[in-house]
């Protein structure tokens, strides 16, 4: 095993959304264990992220150039070269082959960060934490190794945690906790939260959003105006306090949706994204959630009446619990950092396709 170090492009601002940013820190606090120094090669919008990457023990460096971009591709090879980088994780969407192409020829191991089927990805890994799609919708070249599904799903450190201290549900009052991404674009944190003001039966309402989410001051707002009802939070600490004694919880079927399933968290999913469908779809299918389909679709009656019936069904959020906690063990991180240094170790080691077609 070398201790060469991690590079990390990837972007996080409110054109390129925030999700993969996210990801990158969960790997990169797994890499921190195996003693691997990271470094992330990002834009960041606001500059205030900078902070969870640095007291990560990371180190990071700013560029001028979005991603992708064929600048970006000649400025990302040069800090390979200059960190004598062992590999160089890419995480954004619409990452042309060209642009990995370039990437690889500098000798670094290229691990692929992406949720929307597409290729042809070079040698290396290619990695995608969400359940679907499956590995048949990509196109790898030779020597290309898939990493997908369940096994691999980017669970923080906390929802491990919480997953052996939330062995059943916890008692009364009834909590629902919200959590609608990193990258909620429709805004439906504060509109969903409103809706749920409405249900009088509703004690307690926990809010998860990011600091420089657009809504942030308005939620604030809303807090202060329910003080005894609803709470926001967005430190860790506190997020791994609220998770432990929420109920059930809505999400949007992206990677919180797959943590707050390793905890065993029965779940209402308010779908934002086309790239999280699948993922959704395939969630309600394991009977780990229910999906209510496109959040613009889900009227605010509809919605209520999904959360009573959910509220008023124990039996149907035991089945939840179970079905979800079978489903996503939070080993992912740990089984991705094990597929790196297994590569990193055995640079000619062929893939499963290579070897059904010699």
């Amino acid at each position: 095993m070398t201790r060469m170090p991690i590079l990390i492009r990837c972007d996080a601002t409110p054109e390129t959304g925030y999700e993969s940013f996210y990801q990158c820190l969960t790997y990169a606090a797994a890499l921190q264990r195996r003693r691997r120094g990271t470094y992330f090669f990002s834009r960041l919008q606001p500059a205030t992220l900078a902070g969870p990457i640095q007291r990560g023990g990371n180190e990071w460096k700013q560029t001028e150039f979005p991603i992708g971009s064929s600048e970006d591709a000649a400025a990302t090879v040069d800090m390979i070269q200059e960190l004598q980088a062992a590999a160089v994780i890419v995480a954004g969407r619409e990452i042309r082959s060209s642009y990995l192409d370039a990437l690889s020829q500098t000798g670094a191991l290229v691990v692929t960060i992406d949720t929307s089927a597409g290729g042809p990805y070079p040698r290396g890994l290619l990695v995608n934490p969400l359940l679907a799609p499956t590995a048949d919708c990509y196109l790898l070249n030779r020597g290309c190794q898939a990493l997908m599904g369940a096994r691999y799903a980017m669970v923080r450190p906390f929802c491990r945690r919480m997953r052996l201290i939330r062995s059943q549900e916890p008692a009364a009052p009834f909590r629902i906790f919200v959590a609608m991404g990193d990258d909620d674009g429709r805004n439906q944190a504060v509109i969903r939260t409103k809706e749920l003001l409405a249900i009088t039966r509703l004690e307690k309402i926990d809010v998860a959003i990011r600091s420089h989410h657009s809504s942030f001051e308005e939620l604030m707002e809303l807090k202060n105006t329910y003080p005894d009802r609803l709470d926001v939070v967005t430190e860790t600490a506190d997020v791994a306090l609220r998770v432990g004694r929420c109920h059930m919880a809505v999400t949007s079927g992206d990677c919180w949706s797959l943590e707050l399933a390793c905890v065993g968290i029965p779940q209402l999913l308010l779908v934002q994204s086309a790239h999280h469908l699948l993922n959704a779809q395939r969630l309600d299918d394991e009977s780990a959630a229910t999906n209510l389909g496109d959040c613009e679709s889900v009227s605010a009656s509809q919605f209520r009446q999904a959360v009573q019936n959910l509220m008023t069904e124990p039996r149907e959020r035991l089945v939840m619990t179970r079905c979800s906690r079978k489903l996503i063990d939070g080993r992912g991180p740990d089984r991705l950092v094990n597929a790196l240094e297994i590569m990193l170790a055995n640079p000619n080691i062929v893939s499963t396709a290579e070897r059904i077609a010699a």
